[in-house]
């Protein structure tokens, strides 16, 4: 039996009314989360953060839900009522996010410090997690470089959503890792961007007058709204509200006219890798080294070790 729960608490925000709202009429027309979700064409979990209001509804969606639970109009005169440009803040911040990535119809991506997460290669990726909260956790980073990698897919398509992506020169000159895993990424960047929807463009330090110190995203989404996603120190900050995006827009078309122009990024990409092949080549000579070293020394402790005299043969 349905319950209706129109009375929320005090913390309620609108979204999880409407939430709440959708899972009344769910209910009532006796269907599942996974039934819905087959119905509306979208998956389980979705349907879940929908009814949590932890994510806005698209208003097709809406409009196809009002029918088929036979609302008489209900969801979208509740829907109309919601402010969906609040931020999002809360703890499951990034899932939200990853959603609205795994539907938008393009990317517009700046990142500081570290490669954005969708053109890191595994090892990379690993690196990253092992500095994180993640560290000495193995079965944790490998969760979610697993999961990083499978949001890469949709992008590294040939025909998959254009990716424009402009990275701080600090990106390719932090290490993660060591040498061997930055020459590996490095090598990634130059594979991908030879795909036809991908477009690097680097910043390079020069242009910090231009600069902005918050990596952020810009998702195009199918219902032509734009949002917009950063982080602070510790979690992400998501917005389609028009005066946010238009800020992070023009923060953004800024830092596009003063990176370097793709090929000109290429190159200096090119010239990160041969400087980490460098250090990776050095490294392996200083190895080599102190192994001979090793057995030089344990040679020499051999032979000069003290004589030890059996007993003299009789006569």
């Amino acid at each position: 039996m349905a319950h209706r729960r129109l009375k929320s608490e005090v913390t309620a925000s609108s979204a999880r009314i409407f939430g709440e709202e959708l899972r009344f009429y769910r209910e009532m027309a006796g269907y599942t989360q996974e039934q819905l979700a087959k119905l509306l064409h979208c998956t389980r979990p979705n349907i879940t953060r929908f009814e949590s209001g932890q994510r806005r509804m698209p208003p097709d969606m809406v409009v196809q839900a009002d029918l088929l639970l036979d609302a008489g109009g209900a969801l979208k005169r509740l829907w109309d009522r919601v402010d969906w440009r609040a931020g999002v803040e809360h703890p499951d911040w990034f899932q939200t996010h990853v959603d609205a990535e795994a539907e938008a119809l393009a990317a517009r991506v700046f990142q500081v410090a570290v490669v954005n997460g969708l053109l890191q290669c595994r090892e990379y990726a690993e690196a990253v997690f092992a500095v994180s909260d993640a560290a000495g956790r193995p079965e944790i980073i490998e969760q979610r470089t697993q999961a990083r990698l499978a949001r890469q897919k949709r992008f590294l398509e040939p025909d998959g959503p254009p990716l424009l992506a402009i990275l701080d020169e600090s990106c390719i000159r932090t290490v993660y890792g060591g040498p061997s895993v930055m020459r590996r990424q490095m090598e990634h960047l130059l594979e991908v961007a030879e795909l036809p929807n991908i477009m690097i463009q680097i910043a390079p330090f020069a242009c910090r007058q231009a600069s902005v110190d918050v990596s952020m995203v810009l998702l195009d989404m199918p219902d032509g709204r734009t949002y917009v996603y950063s982080e602070s120190l510790d979690r992400g900050h998501s917005s389609d509200a028009p005066e946010i995006v238009a800020r992070h827009r023009w923060s953004y078309d800024l830092l596009h006219g003063a990176a370097l122009p793709v090929a000109d990024s290429l190159a200096l990409i090119a010239d990160a890798l041969e400087g980490f092949r460098d250090d990776e080549d050095r490294a392996r000579r200083g190895r080599l080294a102190q192994e001979q070293l090793q057995r030089r020394q344990r040679r020499q402790l051999h032979r000069g070790g003290p004589r030890i005299l059996g007993p003299r043969p009789r006569a």
